[in-house]
């Protein structure tokens, strides 16, 4: 691991076990990536030259004609999405988010339509789209989408996140034949998705994947497809996508981050990760209350989660308070709390530093051991996490 600059900038030295959490950065780098950077940043390149080189390998790892990078997997939301509206009309291009077109319609399930850090919907309606949602939370028939396409529809968004509703919805290869049998072509937002390959495989038009999450690279989008699509997205940058713009060294970064991910040991990786979470069952099983169990990911991706379920009567904490506690302790330990409500919290061994699950395993004795020797159980009303949610973002700057 690379010196620690943290203390000097009197930031927390984290320890993420929440997995590729854009608010914790992300991921770590591969060293590929890391040493790209460097290479491009004293010299002078033509972007459009250099983002036709990542195209090339953007549509060999994804089986894509081609592609291009982009600020993040939201900028590239917007950027397909504007590009289905405008064409390659550029003064359609100049006017977004202002349309003189009805055509501009977006289907999305509503099942579909999460906060990743921001709403998908956003994503959308800052291109100049106008969001039609189908179906309800729980339940998309094939009859809602059918019904929906009409002569306004430019696109449809099809989202596949841990964030969205996992049942009762139309599984990709129905929304891409009924999409496409009206002539509207998909996008996917596969930001967090190890599968390179698979959504355009089963028909999508453009697929969007983050540059920065599994594949290591500088914080970037990847978008990746049909020629004509992704040429209608491309100059978008000369439009909205201008404040979405991405440096070259993230374009030659995200390209080496690609190229590593082709010769990269999956295999050795996950055999580190299941040690660690084996590391923490272990350290976990038998203690009152907790019942660690090991989760598959919910999108299947290649990579296991240990889910730690908590009795509160049992373990003297709730789930929400003992992962507050972990995030306050020395070193801070952020864990994937999003479902805490429901008495369990995961944790993701995928972004960790040599030792560091150590670090988490006796961490989680000492919060543990402490509750235990609380009068009472420390529970905190759940209410007061809705409440005090933004508080660090709307106190910002100090």
């Amino acid at each position: 691991m690379s010196e620690d600059i943290r203390q000097s900038l009197g930031l927390r030295p984290v320890i993420n076990v929440s997995g590729t959490m854009t608010s914790l950065g992300a991921s770590i780098a591969v060293p590929e990536a890391v040493a790209a950077v460097p290479k491009i940043m004293t010299q002078f390149v033509e972007m459009n030259d250099l983002q036709r080189k990542a195209g090339e390998v953007i549509a060999r790892l994804t089986g894509a004609e081609t592609g291009f990078v982009t600020a993040s997997c939201s900028s590239g939301i917007s950027l397909a999405v504007a590009g289905a509206i405008t064409g390659p009309d550029l003064l359609a291009v100049e006017r977004l988010p202002e349309t003189t077109t009805t055509r501009k319609e977006v289907i999305v399930q509503v099942g579909h339509i999460v906060n990743y850090g921001a709403p998908v919907d956003q994503a959308i309606r800052l291109a100049g789209g106008k969001v039609v949602p189908i179906g309800q939370a729980t339940s998309t028939h094939r009859f809602h989408l059918e019904n929906s396409i009409t002569e306004n529809t430019a696109a449809a968004v099809y989202v596949v996140s841990h964030h969205v509703v996992d049942y009762g919805l139309l599984h990709l290869s129905e929304f891409v034949e009924i999409s496409h049998a009206r002539g509207v072509p998909v996008i996917v937002d596969a930001a967090s998705e190890y599968d390179l390959r698979g959504f355009l495989a089963t028909g999508a038009d453009v697929v969007l994947y983050s540059g920065h999450k599994f594949l290591g690279g500088p914080t970037t989008g990847i978008v990746a497809g049909a020629k004509e699509m992704v040429r209608n997205a491309y100059i978008q940058n000369y439009g909205i996508g201008r404040g979405m713009k991405v440096g070259k060294e993230s374009i030659f970064g995200v390209m080496a981050a690609l190229e590593a991910w082709e010769v990269r040991d999956h295999e050795g990786i996950r055999a580190r990760e299941k040690s660690y979470l084996d590391l923490w069952k272990d350290t976990l099983d038998g203690r009152p209350g907790i019942n660690p169990v090991i989760d598959p990911d919910p999108t299947k991706n290649p990579l296991d989660r240990l889910k730690v379920m908590i009795d509160p009567t049992e373990a003297r904490i709730t789930a929400w308070d003992l992962a507050a506690a972990l995030a306050a302790g020395d070193p801070p330990i952020i864990v994937r709390d999003h479902e805490a409500e429901h008495q369990y919290f995961y944790l993701d061994p995928c972004n960790l530093h040599p030792g560091q699950e150590q670090i988490v395993a006796r961490r989680l004795g000492e919060e543990l051991d402490r509750a235990q020797r609380s009068n009472d159980i420390i529970a905190t009303p759940i209410e007061d996490l809705s409440r005090h949610r933004f508080d660090s973002l709307l106190k910002w700057p100090d």
